[in-house]
């Protein structure tokens, strides 16, 4: 895979991931008259709970639902300069225009209005967008196994060097799809977050694996892992290096965990047997979740990795799938109790959406034949 680093007409960071080394050079030029970025993003400590909050009113103005011929994401054609100045690409990422997290923010109080109850500081961090192909009409699950294999490389990628960035304490690669997740660009695409902080779910599940790494002396994902591949019943796609299950405790309608069989902290640490593996049961997952409604699923897909550079021996990475589609014309709304004191109620049960899951799977390959 070939690397290539161009900078945009704002001065944000472009780079050009080629499957093929010998391809054609990216040396088209970002013509567009833009002005430079200025986020203004904060975060300020919640007293109450202690977790961060991010404030990043810039983001209203974002680039919202445009028409498939004046997509951002698509390259650039004649009359059309996109945020790919390239005429094709296999996978792109560059800086976002609206990011939540960025480098050079304006300098904010260490408190706000003075109160010691609630700290602040500016949202120092970097966000990106991830085109994973040219194709505007093209889904995750319809890329080959070779551009999944491309795309998870350049996860891994771009987590060393979101690692590295100045403020970075956690990097979160993930894709939203379809418009109730609240997606506002149709192009199949991700974002990796390079949050100032460790998150909120991060430090409770460090915290839980701390008490069973101390009182069992193992890997409490480890633990589940094991348990439910014994078990089978929850059990979705399994291969040599990877298993897809649903969780015994899962929160949402369609709710799924994808793990190596081998405790690793982040993407940069697997293995390429494991990357090649990867492909061809994240794919089989993802046939299944479309299978489930006869419909294309909308999802939030997202890695939870280690914090930067700490906690590794606790975290287990893996990739969690959940969608808040209960049923084909149904959505899970997070109300009373989940929005206000944070207690999920599903509307099924992990071994039914199992079930279903692994039916659809069955149903799509009578159909593939």
């Amino acid at each position: 895979m070939r690397r290539t680093v161009r900078t945009l007409a704002d001065g944000r960071e472009i780079i050009y991931y080629d499957e093929e080394p010998s391809g054609q050079p990216r040396s088209t030029e970002d013509t567009r008259d833009l002005p430079p970025v200025r986020p203004g993003t904060e975060i300020r400590r919640d007293p109450l709970t202690g977790e961060w909050v991010v404030l990043a009113a810039h983001r209203q103005t974002r680039t919202y639902r445009p028409p498939a011929n004046a997509c951002p994401l698509c390259p650039s054609r004649p009359g059309s300069a996109t945020e790919i100045p390239e005429s094709d690409y296999d996978v792109v990422v560059f800086e976002n225009r609206f990011p939540s997290f960025a480098q050079g923010v304006p300098a904010v109080g260490s408190t706000v209005e003075g109160s010691p109850l609630v700290p602040s500081a500016g949202g120092i961090g970097r966000c990106e967008v991830v085109c994973f192909t040219s194709d505007h009409n093209r889904s995750f699950g319809e890329l080959s196994p070779r551009r999944v294999r491309t795309v998870l490389d350049v996860w891994a990628d771009r987590t060393e060097a979101l690692a590295e960035v100045p403020g970075v304490r956690q990097v979160y690669p993930f894709e939203n799809r379809g418009t109730e997740i609240g997606v506002t660009l149709d192009h199949p695409h991700g974002q990796i977050y390079g949050y100032p902080f460790t998150t909120p779910k991060t430090e409770r599940m460090l915290a839980v694996a701390r008490d069973h790494r101390r009182d069992t002396g193992r890997a409490v994902f480890g633990d589940l892992l094991a348990a439910e591949r014994a078990h089978g019943q929850r059990v979705l796609v399994s291969s040599a290096h990877w298993t897809a299950f649903v969780p015994p405790a899962a929160r949402w309608p369609v709710h799924v965990l994808l793990a190596p069989h081998r405790q690793v902290p982040d993407l940069p640490a697997l293995t390429q047997a494991e990357r090649d593996d990867f492909a061809e049961v994240y794919l089989a997952l993802l046939g299944m979740l479309d299978g489930l409604y006869g419909r294309p699923l909308p999802y939030v897909a997202g890695w939870n990795q280690a914090p930067v550079q700490s906690e590794q021996e606790l975290s287990w990475l893996h990739l969690e799938v959940l969608s808040v589609l209960r049923a084909k014309d149904k959505l899970k709304y997070l109300a009373g109790s989940e929005s206000g004191m944070a207690v999920w109620i599903n509307d099924t049960t992990p071994e039914q959406m199992a079930q279903r899951l692994r039916a659809a799977g069955d149903r799509r390959t009578v159909r593939d034949r």
